[in-house]
């Protein structure tokens, strides 16, 4: 073959450069890696090798501090993960149920607000809501006590300053900037301060909150 020229591959005419493909050779896994366990699925090792290892770490232990203190830090168990808090129980709806059928008894507000009241005349449905108006309120001051959360007037202009509770003032118009914020009251708000239920007894159905009546 002439210097510069090319040899003609398999079914290639000749003078077409044909270059063989490269022979990769498979690097074997360093020895440590053969020797070393899986620690993601450990099992047990056999005799020969817990020999040979133990040969082993008995001259890093000897001649090794840094080792020899994490082979003592191994013996040590492993912390227990911490406990998981338990996901709070979600709040019981018992007593709304018993507030509301206290209404629906003292007051037939069950029954006022599932009523279609298209077809009444605002007279009718004036004096009836006067009757579930006496009747709730009855029912609302001998189980619970509700005072204002705002003691000014409503209409009055006020000045929120900053650190005031949101839970209790929500602010609306144009909410900009930072406290202290002046505006004027709308709603005074309400607080329960006390609410005291009927003791259901063993059986009750909370969901019932009036029983179907039926006249023999």
């Amino acid at each position: 073959m002439q210097p510069g020229s090319a040899k003609a591959g398999p079914g290639l005419p000749s003078g077409d450069l044909w270059i063989p493909p490269a022979t990769v050779r498979a690097t074997p896994p360093p020895v440590d890696a053969q020797l070393e366990p899986d620690l993601s699925t450990p099992q047990p090792l056999p005799f020969l090798t817990r020999l040979w290892f133990a040969w082993v770490c008995f001259f890093l232990v000897l001649f090794d501090g840094t080792f020899a203190a994490r082979a003592m830090l191994a013996r040590r168990p492993p912390a227990a993960a911490p406990a998981r808090a338990p996901a709070p129980a979600p709040p019981s709806s018992t007593p709304a149920l018993q507030l509301l059928a206290l209404f629906q008894r003292e007051g037939r507000l069950v029954d006022f607000l599932k009523q279609d009241i298209a077809a009444f005349g605002d007279a009718d449905v004036g004096a009836v809501a006067r009757v579930v108006h006496d009747g709730c309120r009855k029912a609302l001051e001998s189980h619970a006590q509700i005072e204002p959360i705002r003691s000014e007037a409503e209409g009055a202009r006020l000045e929120l300053s900053r650190g005031f509770d949101a839970s209790e003032v929500k602010l609306t118009g144009k909410v900009q900037g930072e406290p202290p914020y002046r505006g004027v009251l709308l709603h005074r708000g309400w607080r329960a301060t006390k609410l005291e239920l009927p003791v259901a007894v063993d059986g009750h159905n909370a969901l019932v909150l009036a029983p179907a009546e039926v006249e023999l």
